[in-house]
């Protein structure tokens, strides 16, 4: 795993600030995320880090602050303008068309790369056809690389938990993403999926080059996978930096242990 340049911000998030009515989410948020890394976003139960993901990606607009994304500030970006933009993302709990296919899961990821409308597509003549082939040359190319080939043509509701988040990665990755954001990506799983998981996002950070930032609660997963860790409490930043300066961070294990504030 390469370590990223530090000049080189694919993200930079700026004093961001976030509130529901008078709860605040997020207060003041201020960090990067480096082309080429996996940055973890951790932090204890209500910290804030699903809110700062639906922020990065256009869910939810910031009260305060700014992000720029590839050197361009995005004052109030949508979730379909972010996806166009290079920012694909899985949630935490699996968002799947449960009565389709892992292929035709997958297939969907790749809408945005389509350049004939529907009316073409349901044709499936002349080059809409040939686009179709050539898109599922590279959902097939995914299949593989995620090793569910087996599964393929299963709809995805007869799954078990574990390869529906494997399918639910797979359709971040046909939109070529250059960041992917993946929401407790391992939740739910067994030590078997965490490890096959585990071993993914290595692979697709290394093979693709993506970017990835990910939140994760289990802390031996994100201190072997992060090149470096935003810790959140209750919608502050506590820490920034390596894994190993954030597991010996004082205030880090002080909102672990329910230490009060």
């Amino acid at each position: 795993m390469r370590s990223p340049e530090v000049n080189d911000v694919m993200l930079r998030v700026e004093r961001v600030s976030l509130a529901f009515g008078g709860v605040k989410a997020l207060t003041d948020v201020s960090f990067d995320i480096r082309k080429g890394e996996i940055r973890a976003i951790i932090g204890p139960n209500g910290a804030g880090k699903t809110s700062m993901l639906n922020v990065i990606n256009g869910f939810y607009h910031p009260n305060r602050g700014s992000i720029t994304f590839k050197g361009k500030s995005r004052p109030r970006m949508r979730p379909y303008e972010a996806a166009r933009g290079g920012i694909a993302r899985t949630f935490q709990n699996v968002a799947l068309f449960k009565g389709m296919s892992a292929l035709d899961n997958i297939m969907a990821g790749r809408t945005l790369k389509m350049r004939y409308g529907l009316l073409w597509q349901a044709l499936r003549v002349g080059p809409a056809r040939t686009e179709e082939i050539e898109h599922r040359q590279r959902v097939e190319e995914i299949i593989d690389f995620l090793e569910i080939e087996a599964i393929r043509k299963v709809p995805v509701a007869r799954l078990p938990y574990g390869l529906q988040k494997r399918v639910e990665l797979g359709r971040a990755l046909a939109m070529e993403p250059d960041l992917l954001l993946l929401d407790e990506p391992m939740a739910g799983m067994n030590l078997e999926e965490k490890e096959d998981m585990s071993r993914f996002i290595v692979e697709v950070n290394d093979y693709y080059g993506t970017t990835i930032a990910l939140i994760e609660h289990d802390m031996a997963v994100v201190m072997d996978l992060s090149n470096r860790v935003v810790v959140l409490d209750h919608g502050v930043k506590i820490a920034d930096g390596t894994p190993d300066e954030v597991k010996t961070n004082q205030a880090v294990i002080d909102a672990y242990l329910g230490v009060a504030h």
